[in-house]
């Protein structure tokens, strides 16, 4: 549990600082009206880019869907929909504002696939948007056809409360969490977020555009994001989805657990996944996308050239 705990680290800095020592655009755009009937949502909005096979890019936490551009412009030949979950990276909240996040942001994926009969589509998604992934993929398995997540627990709250935690035990945690995001405002919150960013990204370069994106969300909207992430156990349900499934991780230098720790956590993780295959990515922090594009485009590549399976029903 000890270990488990120093792996969170960062995301309890990121709260507050008493919880964590408590712890010790776009060439060849195109709008979604092009699929079909236009689509609308209070919580999501989506910009489709490029032709192809459908491959779904969800971001993360606080995050902007210009994660994903340098990953677009090297992997060419699929039709990418690039999803902006509402509140983040200065988008109005909307629906967003209030109440739960993940599991709502996962529904209007879902109804985003049906509205436009998009066939079984692969997702990709980073950190949150790796959970919501999930979370589409275990719900209506039937309706994708390959999952990759990167750099994402299928039970963030193991990571506070340890290999018995239960979402009702981290709960007080994670409302710790939430009141802490939410809360923050001015110069403080700016320094959590850059000392945040700076543990989450190796390339200096990177940064600023990370934390920008990062301190024009929605504090209430982060912080309950945060609340979902860590009291959301994906684990039970990863049995329902049997399709190709990809799982890339990092592990900074630094990092207060080795890397071989590291990597056994998440193996034994996706255990209820057999078909997973869990690749470490050296060199690189959190944002793999940016601290080791190549290495990224190359796994992606070969993740969506490899045949989906026969949906399940």
């Amino acid at each position: 549990m000890r270990l488990l705990a120093l792996l969170a680290l960062p995301f309890v800095a990121l709260a507050s600082p008493a919880l964590a020592q408590h712890m010790e655009h776009h060439d060849h755009a195109m709008t979604s009206a092009t699929l079909g009937a236009p689509y609308v949502s209070p919580r999501i909005s989506v910009e489709v880019v490029g032709e192809g096979p459908d491959v779904i890019l969800i971001p993360g936490l606080g995050s902007s869907s210009d994660v994903w551009r340098s990953t677009v412009a090297a992997v060419p030949g699929y039709r990418y929909h690039l999803v902006q979950v509402k509140g983040f990276a200065g988008v109005p909240a909307e629906a967003n504002a209030t109440g739960e996040v993940v599991h709502p942001v996962a529904r209007e994926i879902v109804r985003y696939i049906a509205e436009n009969h998009l066939d079984h589509p692969t997702l990709v998604g980073h950190s949150m948007g790796g959970t919501i992934a999930m979370t589409v993929a275990t719900h209506h398995p039937e309706s994708v056809g390959k999952l990759m997540v990167v750099d994402m627990f299928p039970f963030m709250g193991a990571l506070f409360g340890g290999p018995t935690a239960t979402p009702e035990s981290v709960a007080p945690i994670a409302e710790a969490m939430r009141a802490g995001i939410a809360g923050a405002s001015g110069d403080a919150r700016r320094a959590q977020i850059e000392q945040f960013v700076a543990t989450m990204v190796n390339t200096a370069a990177e940064r600023p555009a990370i934390a920008a994106a990062s301190l024009a969300s929605d504090p209430a909207t982060s912080g309950q994001s945060m609340y979902d992430l860590i009291t959301t156990d994906m684990g039970p349900g990863l049995p329902r989805f049997t399709g190709p499934m990809t799982v890339l991780w990092a592990w900074r230098e630094g990092a207060p657990i080795d890397q071989p720790t590291s990597e056994a956590f998440y193996r034994g993780a996706y255990a209820r996944a057999p078909q997973a295959a869990v690749t470490f990515i050296p060199d690189s922090a959190h944002f793999i996308m940016q601290d080791a594009p190549t290495r990224f485009q190359a796994e992606l590549r070969t993740f969506l050239a490899t045949p989906a399976a026969t949906p399940a029903s």
